[in-house]
């Protein structure tokens, strides 16, 4: 008999699965854009400030907003844990990945309100490791759970937006 196995279980092999998180990947882009920004070519000005300042908010919106939707579903909003249910609805109706979208907007931010152009580099660095290390995966277990209710879904709204 093979015992069950609880949906917010981790899935992996390693003890250090936890380190390997969306936001900590965030943390160490943001990190390498204030390295980046030091003594590199920068862009001033209170234009990029402001769009800065307003897209670092919405994507912290965003990403409340999509955690408040998936907590009311009672599902984990922790990557590499198996769901136990399908949200589609709130920030669902138009992103598959709200929270990921969220951090690409967070970084896009930082990168406006600091100037630093090299930091545009580190953009389609975030979205790669998010879409490889977690989104197809998640993807994957999203099919294993709920298959043609998800692949229905997935078919009308698009991964980023």
């Amino acid at each position: 008999m093979t015992p069950k196995v609880r949906a917010d279980r981790m899935e992996g092999k390693t003890p250090m699965r936890w380190i390997d998180i969306p936001p900590n990947w965030l943390a160490a882009h943001l990190l390498a854009l204030w390295v980046l920004g030091e003594g590199g070519p920068q862009i001033e000005g209170r234009v990029w400030d402001a769009l800065g300042v307003c897209l670092i908010v919405l994507g912290l919106a965003l990403m409340l907003w999509s955690v408040v939707w998936m907590v009311r579903a009672r599902t984990t909003p922790i990557p590499h844990r198996m769901p136990s249910a399908l949200v589609t609805g709130g920030p669902f109706l138009f992103s598959r990945n709200p929270i990921y979208l969220g951090d690409m907007m967070i970084l896009a931010g930082a990168v406006a309100w600091s100037g630093a152009v090299l930091g545009l580099l580190l953009l389609p660095l975030l979205l790669v490791i998010l879409t490889r290390r977690f989104i197809i995966p998640e993807e994957k277990r999203l099919t294993r759970a709920f298959g043609p209710a998800y692949e229905s879904w997935a078919r009308r709204v698009r991964r980023w937006l």
